[in-house]
């Protein structure tokens, strides 16, 4: 039984292997351009964000101020961890799709159903984000809304901590399944098919993303582990499109 943590530790053995570790060069570059500039961005404005948060407590929770402010602390550090999530991902979209293709073929000795050619998969790759953002943006908008919310706003860190490990998880996943031509909605009822896999490897994909510099040359590995969970765990499931099942919309 192949678990999350095994196809990260193979996932990133398998990256920095002779055959692939060229692969990797131009995803880790794009990343710290971008890990760089929004770090100079967010610790010139994290202080200000902060005291708007604060300022908009009514003061009958004056009280409380030593719980809501490392609980607004917490809330805005995870809304920052997404946002460099997501364009990181948005940069880097075109080169992890290749990467997951390269990494397919090496795991399984078969390339994936994909026959469009690199540019092809580039500019699709950069639509395959768009999606994506039309998906977790209202979603990450309405955790936003709640997490200005006073007593609601309590349980906003752990709303935001499984939010992670479900975008996480669509986010590496869907390189392997947009490579074998899983539509975004499939891709979808995949994951919540499997949803232990699903959460488990968006956990620990999650924690990766939060440790600094090293992130950037463990993510290339996730991209792995997500081709491998893709063949073990995904690959099975149904398809909307199956003989005898009616599309699904998307």
């Amino acid at each position: 039984m192949l678990d999350a943590f095994t196809a990260l530790t193979r996932g990133t053995r398998l990256v920095y292997s002779r055959g692939l570790r060229r692969f990797v060069f131009l995803p880790i570059v794009v990343n710290l351009l971008v890990y760089a500039a929004m770090l100079w961005y967010v610790l010139g404005h994290f202080g200000g964000w902060l005291d708007g948060w604060m300022a908009m407590v009514p003061a009958w929770l004056d009280w409380l101020s030593w719980l809501i402010w490392p609980l607004f602390v917490l809330s805005l550090v995870l809304i920052v961890f997404f946002t460099f999530t997501l364009v990181t991902h948005l940069v880097a979209a075109p080169f992890y799709g290749f990467l997951a293709a390269r990494v397919e073929q090496e795991a399984t000795s078969r390339p994936p159903l994909d026959d469009r050619g690199l540019v092809k998969t580039a500019v699709d790759a950069l639509g395959r984000e768009l999606v994506k953002l039309a998906y977790i943006l209202p979603r990450m908008a309405l955790l936003l809304v709640l997490s200005w919310i006073p007593v609601v706003n309590l349980v906003a860190p752990l709303l935001w901590a499984a939010f992670s490990a479900w975008i996480m998880a669509i986010t590496y996943l869907d390189y392997p399944m947009d490579n074998n031509k899983v539509s975004f909605a499939d891709m979808r009822r995949r994951l919540k098919a499997r949803w232990w896999p699903t959460l488990t490897y968006g956990g620990w994909v999650t924690l990766i993303t939060w440790i600094p510099l090293a992130n950037l040359f463990l993510l290339p590995g996730a991209v792995a582990a997500a081709v491998l969970m893709w063949e073990r765990h995904y690959r099975g499931v149904e398809s909307d499109t199956a003989p005898g099942r009616p599309p699904q919309a998307g």
